[in-house]
């Protein structure tokens, strides 16, 4: 098999980490795929541009809020200069770019395998109702507002305390109707309509990473469950489970809706064993290297169903295993990340 020239985004490791290391990490150690890891970075200061043993070449890209035909232009400069047959984006703000423009990129050889634009906005929190519904889960009592007069109301409606989210990113846990609105401003402000109010339910936070093929069958799947997290909430430290609830609405979710690529399902459970929805997000996790390790390499068998390339055998998982992240310090010269800002590549 020739080559593969990867690229891939969310390579900022730090201590709000993107997936993208733990993606380069399990292509390169699928002894059946010959890949050479792209960096795609926005910033000449995101570590995985200097951890040469995970990323080969990396590059800066312009925003993806930004013009859309520069960040196109950027991508074919990368295909024709250095090499690039596959992007796995890992970052939220660039997935809608990718899908508009899938097929332009795939008609010069780069190819991505992605939800469609009807598929990624189900992940709105103002659609998760239709959701949950549909793939037979619960879902904590949501109130979407668009006014200060709505919201207030929503408050009174759900009771305090609350969650309130923005539609597709951030959410808050506010105790006091002051400090729910002090956030409403501020998500407002960032993000627009509408605004999330949601009931806070207790108990075990269980996660699903996956696959779906976009013929509504599913190319792989790892729960989890979160043991204790950052400050910004990310996983320190999760334990393998399987819950069949939660695991049967992961296939319900992917036969349903058809979807098609990497996605993370965030539920809690209950200690009468009712499980909620709370967010689904269109990309890998930040700890998808957790499925890797136990047997289940999603990236790589993304990679195998985007390029046609036989899908080894989906082996089974052990409950029970456990995962812990932890931090590293990398020692390296100037010249690199001088390169990366004033070339925009690096090497």
């Amino acid at each position: 098999m020739d080559e593969l020239f990867i690229g891939i985004s969310g390579i900022n490791a730090i201590d709000n980490p993107g997936p993208g290391i733990g993606v380069a990490r399990s292509l390169i150690e699928d002894p059946t795929l010959k890949t050479r890891i792209v960096g795609l970075a926005y910033d000449a200061m995101e570590p995985g541009i200097y951890m040469d043993w995970v990323v080969e070449k990396s590059y800066i890209l312009p925003y993806p809020s930004g013009d859309n035909d520069a960040f196109i232009d950027r991508l074919l400069y990368i295909k024709h200069s250095y090499g690039l047959d596959i992007v796995i984006p890992n970052l939220d703000a660039e997935l809608p770019l990718y899908i508009k423009n899938a097929a332009k990129l795939k008609s010069h050889g780069i190819h991505t395998f992605l939800p469609n634009m009807e598929q990624f906005k189900l992940r709105g929190k103002d659609h998760l109702n239709d959701i949950a519904e549909r793939i037979a889960i619960s879902l904590p009592a949501t109130k979407v507002v668009s006014s200060i007069d709505e919201f207030l109301l929503a408050i009174t409606e759900v009771g305090l305390p609350v969650m309130v989210k923005g539609a597709f990113y951030k959410a808050y846990k506010c105790f006091t109707t002051a400090v729910a609105i002090s956030h409403y401003h501020e998500l407002v402000a960032e993000w627009g309509y509408p605004i999330i109010v949601q009931q806070v339910v207790a108990g075990e936070e269980l996660n699903v990473v996956g696959l779906g093929d976009g013929e509504g069958n599913s190319l792989g799947m790892v729960g989890i469950k979160k043991l204790s997290v950052t400050a910004l909430g990310k996983i320190w430290t999760g334990v393998t489970v399987k819950n069949d609830k939660m695991l049967k609405a992961t296939e319900n979710f992917i036969r349903e809706f058809k979807w098609r690529g990497p996605f993370e399902m965030e539920c809690i459970i209950t200690t009468d064993d009712e499980i909620f929805l709370i967010e689904i997000n269109p990309r890998f996790p930040a700890w998808v290297y957790f499925a890797t390790g136990i047997g289940i390499n999603l990236p790589s068998r993304l990679v195998h169903q985007c390029m046609g390339l036989p899908l080894p055998p989906l082996p089974d998982y052990e409950a029970g295993k456990l995962f812990i992240r932890y931090t590293y310090e990398l020692v390296t010269d100037m010249e690199n990340f001088q390169k990366t800002v004033t070339r925009g590549e690096a090497p």
